[in-house]
């Protein structure tokens, strides 16, 4: 399940079928549609007794998951075991199928629902409002209109997509999903009939019979120019056109009968930010000539798109100079324009001889057209130039009291410039701090460079290059993963120095620290005092006004001492850093690295802003969005933008005394418990991952190393190849493989024992009620566990032959469940989250039957002698197993 905006699943043919309650009747009705046509196709194109068997699995996984004894299960079991390991893989590709089918339909009841209400939402919110309408009203109930209004324009979200590896879709069934879902749409918007039922059925059918006949697991690894393009499908056919809307729907509800007549009430907040082909971090395919490429592309996207929305407006404009007359400054700026553009000014005369306001904005498609074809003569300098002539034209129109015009789609315009410039998304640079130490360390002995150092070099020589190219805002912020110290961070100026010689002009760079590990978020403010005494970064502090960035990694610190340690520490820091901030005078933005699984930062985000520190915030909120999250947060326009919305809501509300005074209060009320659970999670963790033999157990019973060779992305999945050790593994894959499992192990481990020592049941209640922090710590806890199967952990526990670690992990997940379910005030964990309750109970049986089919695929694989070559056939029901699992689940890491 996803870890938010749940809708409920449902069986085949969309009832209950004795694990949960009705669905809603209009999803019942999808879901019934698409399951049946499912069955046609496996009866059509399965091989003999495919669809029987399908069945026989599924009904006895659903007595199996309302059963609890052992005989149903194991009856299940001996099920899959029966299977010829040619019928397993086509039953692993039939329940794979019919989760993509389901999600497809949860979405699009979803999007049903918000075209409908555009707020509605699934999730609680603790303060009644999830809009920026409404969080702007109740902050200025607070802090009065004034202030509010302030904080409104100097808001910013920004999301950064990445490319790390945890979309386990293949682009061509993303593709077929997408076309099913245009089928269902126009299904529901055609008048009924029989001649366009059975039309939209066929359709349906040849396009559930292609995703049937796709193969889920790609066949080779993407490469990074790969991502960026598949990012710039989100861009493309999603961001560019909803985030203007986003802005008009808030103008609407601010302004009323006002908003399209006149300035809008809000400036743009949502800032685009990616790491797709610029992460190098432990990826070697991403090299100075990829990070050109991906400026390239953006670029070329993104002015295609301002061309084409320069010419619509254009062709709306068709307003004559007798009842609209252009203003003085846009007669004079016609005539700049026509002297430099004599041929397209005497198109545009032609075309619209009494239409001024019209011939500017064809002229300035060309100039657009003019910068994406690199013509200099023609072209703008940058996305500034462009917005003074779309400013020019709507004073001109305002001036005529032409106001809707004005402040209508033209505003949408400007809008769309003012958010993605002329580069889209601000291509954002990370490497990895030894990486650096050891190239400084061959530049200053001098001698031959490695061709690691000559690339690291050729990093900073591209920066200045875009920049020239692109303007300082396309590219610029550098990112060291791992920081240490402020040497660190000090030796990405010494290394751009070396990189343009002597009396050369080096690209602006923002230095953002990136603390991961327990340690260094304890060190983060002694390394940031340090840093910011250091020439180059003091400079840059003035020029920028004391703007600061620094970067706080979810991932690594959760994998280094736990999912409990790991978020109290980062909420230490950040109440640290913030307090260091406001100290100096400095305006801070902390960019959050959070992922999509819970043992990663994942969850809901509007709720976790509420719960930051005070002036943790302030108005600014950048997080990484990755893998399958970018696709389901922004792959649809209505959720996108209800997505939007919520999270600048929540951004703008974090800053209301009422929130701030009553995190404070909470963080100083219940320190003690947070000192104890800190220890005690620790401890127990250690007790866990630094045992001898941990690692090669956990690659044991995890199919941690088969994850590698599903080509989920363009980077490694380790840093170094041992197993011997978890440090070189990223957190991606530890976290994907205990969601495989059905362990979920990354998100809870450590929280059992840690309420334990706490040990009061009342005073745990009450922090539940009232310290955010604790509060979505546990909610998250619960939606990890709910995912998680006690029968099934077991059997994958069992394959390591280690019964101590099995107990272990095996007791802390129960005295966890116990805890949560106490806590939270219901008989089992989440009972207190009804619509999540019954998401897990609709779909767990099928997760079940996938996963038994992993199992018989991981136990054959670990059987065989060491050496040698694996089975290909077992090995490919093992990936089919992982793709499904992960589309039963919607979450990988």
């Amino acid at each position: 399940m996803s870890e938010e905006n749940v809708t409920p699943a449902a069986t085949l043919g969309g009832r209950a079928a004795g694990v949960g309650g009705e669905l809603p009747e209009q999803l019942r009705g999808d879901v019934r549609l698409l399951t049946s046509l499912l069955g046609r196709v496996l009866r059509e194109s399965g091989s003999s007794g495919l669809y029987e068997d399908v069945e026989r699995l599924r009904q006895a996984m659903i007595a199996a998951y309302s059963d609890e004894t052992a005989g149903a299960f194991e009856q299940a079991e001996a099920i899959v075991e029966s299977f010829t390991i040619e019928r397993a893989d086509e039953i692993a590709r039939a329940f794979t199928v019919y989760f993509h089918l389901v999600n497809l339909a949860e979405e699009f009841h979803r999007v049903r629902l918000l075209n409908a209400n555009p707020t509605e939402n699934t999730d609680s919110d603790l303060y009644g409002t999830d809009t920026v309408a409404g969080a702007y009203s109740r902050l200025a109930e607070e802090i009065g209109e004034h202030r509010a209004h302030n904080r409104l324009t100097s808001m910013r979200f920004h999301p950064v997509f990445t490319a790390h590896p945890t979309e386990a879709r293949r682009r061509a069934v993303s593709n077929s999903i997408r076309r099913i879902n245009e089928y269902m749409a126009e299904r529901e918007a055609t008048p009924k009939n029989p001649t366009s039922e059975h039309r939209l059925e066929r359709r349906l059918l040849e396009e559930i019979d292609t995703l049937w006949r796709t193969t889920p697991v790609r066949e080779h690894q993407p490469t990074p120019e790969d991502e960026v393009r598949s990012i710039m499908a989100v861009f493309d056919e999603t961001l560019y056109t909803t985030v203007p809307k986003v802005y008009r729907r808030i103008c609407d509800a601010l302004q009323g009968d006002e908003s399209g007549l006149t300035p809008p009430a809000i400036r743009p907040f949502l800032r685009l930010g990616t790491w797709v082909g610029g992460d190098r971090d432990g990826n070697p395919f991403v090299t100075a000539s990829v990070t050109k490429k991906a400026l390239a592309i953006s670029s070329d996207h993104i002015l295609r798109g301002l061309e084409q929305s320069t010419r619509r407006v254009a062709r709306t404009l068709t307003l004559s100079s007798e009842t609209t007359p252009s203003s003085p400054e846009l007669k004079s700026r016609w005539r700049q324009l026509t002297t430099a553009d004599e041929e397209g000014s005497a198109a545009a005369v032609t075309k619209a001889p009494e239409e001024p306001h019209k011939r500017v904005l064809m002229l300035v498609a060309r100039k657009i057209e003019a910068t994406r074809a690199r013509n200099a003569d023609l072209a703008y300098e940058g996305p500034e130039e462009l917005l003074g002539d779309l400013r020019l034209t709507q004073d001109s129109l305002a001036q005529a009291c032409a106001n809707r015009q004005a402040y209508g789609d033209l505003q949408q315009l400007i809008w769309q410039v003012e958010t993605f410039g002329f580069h889209l998304a601000e291509l954002e640079v990370r490497q990895h701090s030894t990486v650096h130490r050891r190239a400084l360390a061959e530049c200053e002995a001098g001698g031959e460079l490695s061709e690691e150092t000559e690339e690291v070099l050729e990093v900073f020589r591209t920066i200045a290059q875009l920049q020239k190219s692109y303007g300082p805002q396309a590219a610029g912020r550098y990112i060291i993963s791992f920081t240490q110290s402020a040497d660190d961070l000090a030796n990405v100026y010494k290394l751009a120095h070396y990189a343009v010689g002597p009396g050369g002009t080096g690209p602006v760079l923002d230095v953002i620290p990136l603390f991961e590990t327990f340690a260094d978020l304890q060190a983060s403010t002694r390394i940031l005092t340090e840093f910011v005494t250091y020439p180059e970064f003091a400079a840059r502090l003035r020029e920028t006004g004391g703007q600061i960035e620094v970067m706080l990694g979810y991932s690594d610190s959760s994998k280094d001492v736990g999912p409990v340690a790991a978020n109290l520490a980062l909420y230490a820091a950040q109440a640290n850093i913030a307090q260091w901030a406001r100290e100096r005078g400095l305006k801070l933005t902390l960019f959050h690295g959070r992922g999509g699984a819970l043992g990663r930062g994942g969850g809901p985000a509007n709720t976790a802003i509420l719960a930051q520190p005070p002036h943790s915030v302030d108005g600014r909120f950048k997080l990484t969005e990755q893998g399958e999250v970018i696709f389901a947060r922004y792959g649809e326009p209505a959720i996108a933008m209800r997505h939007i919305d919520q999270v600048a809501a929540a951004t703008l509300l974090a800053a209301a005394p009422s929130i701030e005074q009553r995190n404070l209060r909470a963080a100083q009320r219940f320190a003690p418990i947070a000192k104890t659970m800190d220890e005690s999670s620790r401890r127990r963790f250690s007790q866990l991952v630094d045992a001898e033999g941990f690692a090669p157990w956990f690659a044991t019973v995890t199919p941690m190393e088969e994850i590698g060779l599903l080509a989920l992305g363009s980077r490694p999945a380790r840093r170094g190849l041992s197993v011997e050790s978890l440090e070189d593994l990223r957190a991606i894959p530890w976290v994907f493989a205990w969601s495989q499992a059905r362990i979920n192990l990354a998100g809870w481990f450590g929280l059992g024992s840690a309420l334990e020592e706490v040990g009061d049941l009342e005073l745990l209640r009450e922090a539940y009620a009232q310290w955010p922090l604790f509060t979505t710590l546990v909610d998250n806890v619960g939606m990890s566990l709910a995912k998680a199967d006690t029968r099934i952990a077991r059997r994958y526990l069992e394959l390591g032959d280690r019964p101590d670690f099995t107990e272990m992990v095996m007791d802390e997940m129960a005295l966890t469940r116990r805890w949560i379910a106490d806590i939270t005030g219901g008989g089992r964990i989440i009972d207190n989250r009804p619509v999540l309750q019954q998401a897990v109970k609709m779909r767990s049986p099928y997760v079940d039957a996938l996963s038994l089919l992993q199992l018989r695929a991981l136990r054959v694989l670990r059987s065989e002698p060491q050496g040698q070559p694996v089975s290909p056939e077992w090995q490919h029901l093992l990936l089919l197993s992982v793709s499904g699992v992960s589309a039963g689940l919607k979450n990988t890491g």
